[in-house]
């Protein structure tokens, strides 16, 4: 059985693709990759079509991590049905998924951070107005990897 996570941010540019990358290098390193798929969304489409923001490109090249076929994409309604795991990178993004959702029933879904409780803080930032891609780096490689133990121990992987 294939365990299905899907990262959501805004425009699927910085925050999920980035996420998307670390987390399947993750998946990779760990030998998962026929346990677990991993995509990535955006709740909004303005970016649809479109590679992952130059600072994420940079960054996960920085840190040898690829990000080769990514292209932002908005998310649909199935998709809350087709994932066991969306994970959003704010309260914002968990909002809008929520509000998608209505009464259907849809796999877990959760802020990447609620993952990492002794973080200071809450939301993953949006790079794409902060700048910060070292910032927002950090907090997604942590997250991702809290995440991955989390349905390594849920799915007995």
């Amino acid at each position: 059985m294939m365990v299905k996570v899907l990262f959501v941010c805004l425009g699927n540019i910085c925050r999920s693709p980035m996420a998307e990358a670390i987390f399947r290098n993750l998946v990779k390193r760990e030998g998962l990759e026929d346990a677990i798929s991993i995509d990535s969304a955006g709740t909004g489409n303005w970016h649809a079509g479109e590679p992952p923001h130059e600072g994420t490109r940079n960054i996960l090249t920085q840190n040898e991590i690829s990000f080769e076929g990514q292209k932002a994409r908005q998310i649909k309604t199935n998709d809350l049905t087709q994932f066991d795991y969306i994970i959003g990178m704010d309260a914002e993004n968990i909002g809008n998924l929520h509000r998608m959702a209505g009464q259907s029933k849809t796999g877990m879904i959760a802020r990447l951070m609620d993952f990492v409780p002794d973080y200071e803080s809450e939301d993953v930032p949006d790079p794409y107005f902060t700048g910060n891609f070292h910032e927002v780096y950090e907090m997604v490689r942590a997250g991702c990897e809290r995440l991955l133990v989390e349905i390594k121990n849920r799915e007995s992987l």
